[in-house]
């Protein structure tokens, strides 16, 4: 039944605290004053209901009256109207009846309406709304839906989820509080259990249960009325079971609606809103724990009478109606997930429904396609494998897909570790692998698990088992007579080698290598085999082949290559000027590295570093201290570690700067370090001010995204695109086709995900991208 404040600004009276929401409720006046209809929607229990009321009880000032209208009880829509004059306390007067009523009540009165939980009455609502807001001039109406009432001048702000703490926070209580997720759970535990507090003996534990919820306020609330009964560390563990979870994040307040008594509860009453071919797809969505794409959800959730064409408009309901969200970013393809305990209530729909085990055989055929296409890559471990974005539904989809499709699920096994390896976790990674290498399945893949195991014990320092396997690749590849197999063995028992110490044996390695791919017609493997062996050889002493050899392969992978690649090639023709006491062009190289690498990822250290050691040749000695100091703190957060050879060279110049300065001199770098972090640190590397903030757009875009997939060439065709040119004026300055650089354009466009030229200049705009000329010849 609808309920309605009193004829003052009377709201039902907050029994607990309001935590965090801050921001949204500055944008929230924000918004009010330039709109009549602000329709708040959100997942169920994100917390809808209480920031409006909230936000109203700000606005008591600026309204001749508020009213409150509860719709959660209201089944039917024919019913809304009266509803919503009971609420306002308008009798039925002579001759007038319905709409013509509340318009007569509501008149040209400064007034706001918060219509409460509109979803299951949307049409209704929406309609009502129309006409009320047409006849009422001075009327505002705030309103709650978990879906859009889709009224002309409507404005909707989504209620996203509590800010959550940083992954670095640790135990630190400070950290940790400026979450608002963080800040609930300890309020309303505290007043389950009286006494409790945040201390940095529970912090990390409370932190993890926060994020294992998404920050969604009503699962937050539910686990934090355990706290009397049960530990931290047991929530924890009864959030990790699927089974109990639902169970868990139930016994909700007994006198609030009944669709906030748990989880579930509020889950379903969201679920049965749903068309059948709705329920369908949102359920079998709960098998992508990782997220998904368009393709990925047609692939797993046509069938059944659902044509993969109905699966667009369906995906489009569901994130409409707040059950499925769409992942923060720009970049295409656009990704969506289910938030967990909406996942759980879904998986728990899909058992019921008897579609588990066909839905896990469907999902294993869409990531085993998407291994075979995007495989061919003789150097496969050292690309930037577009499974990355897939790396957790990898983890969960084979697993769970028992007893079927054995030989794909060894081969998703493969591309799991290789993105865990990519990504520097080797032990995960090496996890993987010896299973791999134990298995019957694994002897199909050739070397192929032994190079990139290989690999793994080379990254973990470990260079007895690492030249083992690289032996035992390179022995099984000769058994199998594919080249590129063969290559990509020899390059990673050079990799071992390279790990050994033992350079002559990766130098040997790399030339054969080499030899195999000549014929082969790849270019950009050559190159890429190229500057491995030009690395190889600079530790061998023979920096002066290794210069020749960057000479010609770097222009091809600046031309063709992804970033990654591009990077580390500039980083050993850096490396090869640095020992040849070219200190300028080695200065510009590695900071042309810094201006194409993500700043927050490990591939940004490396330059750094390589400008601390440029800095130190110069005899710029506290500068050389304060990058190595920098970059070595960098490194202990991300937890990565640089070559064997490297890293003495990095330990040898920050040893010499120390002995070098006086003390002051030294203390001063070694403080100056400790605020040289992300942007500050890639500002004071180029010299563009050591607290300036360098804007930087690879900061803020995950190193496998698309739009770090753009080749050199590419960069510079947008570059000049931004300059304003026509693409015959393009092709005039690159000595190009006008056709070529119209393909070009065309591949920029796909993995931008931008349409116009404008779009593209404005995009580069925000990069401040610096070409490099290139090492002199």
């Amino acid at each position: 039944m609808a309920t309605a404040g009193s004829r003052d600004h009377a709201l039902p009276p907050a029994l607990d605290s309001f935590v965090g929401r801050r921001r949204e409720l500055s944008s929230l006046r924000a918004l009010l004053s330039s709109t009549r209809l602000l329709t708040l929607t959100g997942a169920g229990g994100v917390g809808k209901t209480r920031l409006a009321l909230e936000f109203a009880r700000g606005l008591s000032s600026r309204y001749a009256r508020l009213d409150l209208v509860e719709l959660g009880s209201l089944r039917d829509g024919a019913a809304l109207t009266q509803s919503v004059a009971a609420a306002l306390g308008v009798g039925e007067g002579a001759g007038q009846t319905g709409v013509d009523l509340l318009v007569r009540a509501i008149g040209d009165a400064s007034r706001l309406l918060l219509l409460d939980n509109c979803e299951h009455l949307a049409e209704p609502c929406a309609r009502l709304v129309l006409t009320l807001l047409s006849r009422c001039p001075r009327l505002r109406i705030l309103a709650t839906s978990r879906e859009a009432l889709r009224v002309p001048g409507e404005t909707v702000f989504r209620v996203g989820e509590l800010s959550l703490p940083p992954a670095d926070a640790g135990d630190d209580v400070t950290a940790l509080l400026r979450s608002d997720a963080v800040r609930l759970f300890v309020e309303r535990a505290a007043r389950r259990s009286p006494g409790f507090t945040l201390d940095p003996g529970n912090g990390r534990l409370i932190a993890e249960i926060c994020r294992r919820l998404d920050g969604l306020t009503l699962a937050v609330e539910l686990a934090a009325g355990h706290i009397a009964t049960l530990a931290p560390g047991d929530i924890l563990a009864g959030l990790d079971d699927q089974s109990s979870q639902l169970d868990l994040l139930a016994g909700g307040s007994r006198t609030g609606p009944r669709r906030h008594s748990g989880l579930a509860t509020a889950v379903d009453w969201s679920h049965q809103l749903l068309d059948p071919a709705e329920q369908a797809v949102f359920r079998r969505l709960a098998v992508l724990v990782g997220g998904f794409d368009l393709a990925a959800a047609r692939s797993v959730c046509a069938g059944g009478g659902i044509g993969p064409r109905e699966v667009l408009p369906v995906l489009c309901a569901l994130e409409e109606k707040s059950l499925i969200v769409r992942l923060p970013g720009d970049a295409a393809p656009t990704r969506f997930r289910q938030l967990g305990v909406i996942r759980a209530y879904a998986m728990e729909r899909l058992r019921a429904s008897g579609e588990l085990g066909p839905t896990l055989r469907s999902a294993l055929t869409w990531l085993h396609e998407v291994a075979e296409r995007v495989g061919g890559d003789v150097f496969a471990d050292q690309a930037s494998s577009p499974l990355t974005t897939e790396r957790d539904n990898l983890a969960s989809v084979p697993v769970h897909a028992t007893g079927q499709g054995e030989a794909a699920r060894v081969r998703l096994t493969l591309e799991l570790a290789r993105v865990h390896y990519q990504q520097e976790q080797p032990s995960a990674a090496g996890a993987l692998l010896s299973g791999l290498l134990r298995e019957p399945g694994g002897r199909a893949l050739g070397g192929e698990v032994a190079a990139l195991a290989a690999r793994v014990a080379a990254q973990q320092g470990d260079p007895h088992r690492a030249l083992s396997l690289g032996e035992r690749a390179v022995s099984l590849e000769r058994q199998r007579h594919v080249p590129t197999g063969l290559a990509n063995a020899l390059d990673a028992r050079a990799a071992a080698w390279l790990c050994h110490g033992a350079f002559a044996g990766a130098v040997t390695d790399l030339r054969a290598c080499l030899d195999i791919l000549a014929p082969l017609g790849s270019p950009e493997d050559v190159a890429w085999c190229t500057q491995h062996l030009a690395w190889a050889l600079l530790q061998a002493g023979g920096e002066r082949e290794a210069d020749e050899l960057m000479a010609d392969c770097l222009p091809v992978l600046r031309e063709q290559a992804p970033w990654p690649r591009a990077a580390a090639a500039l980083h050993t023709a850096g490396a090869v000027r640095l020992v040849l006491g070219q200190l300028e062009s080695a200065e510009a190289l590695f900071a042309e590295v810094l201006r194409i690498a993500p700043g927050r990822s490990f591939h940004a250290l490396y330059p750094v570093e390589g400008l601390a050691l440029v800095a130190a040749e110069s005899g710029d000695m506290q500068r050389a201290l304060r990058l190595c100091e920098a970059s070595a703190q960098a490194r202990r957060r991300l937890d990565t570690e640089p070559e064997a050879p490297w890293r003495r060279r990095i330990e040898q110049a920050a040893a010499r700067a120390r002995s070098l300065l006086p003390t002051a001199a030294r203390e001063a770098a070694v403080v100056g370090a400790r605020k040289l972090r992300g942007d500050r640190l890639i500002a004071y590397a180029l010299r563009t001010g050591s607290g300036e903030q360098v804007r930087r757009g690879a900061d803020t875009v995950r190193s496998g995204d698309e739009r770090w997939r753009l080749t050199a060439r590419e960069f510079m065709v947008v570059e000049l695109v931004a300059k304003g040119l026509t693409n015959r004026q393009i092709a005039d300055e690159l000595r190009l086709s006008a056709h070529t650089v119209a393909t070009h354009l065309d591949r920029v466009r796909d993995k931008l995900g931008l349409r116009s030229r404008t779009q593209i200049a404005l995009w580069f705009g925000r990069r401040h991208v610096t070409r490099w000329a290139g090492p002199p010849s």
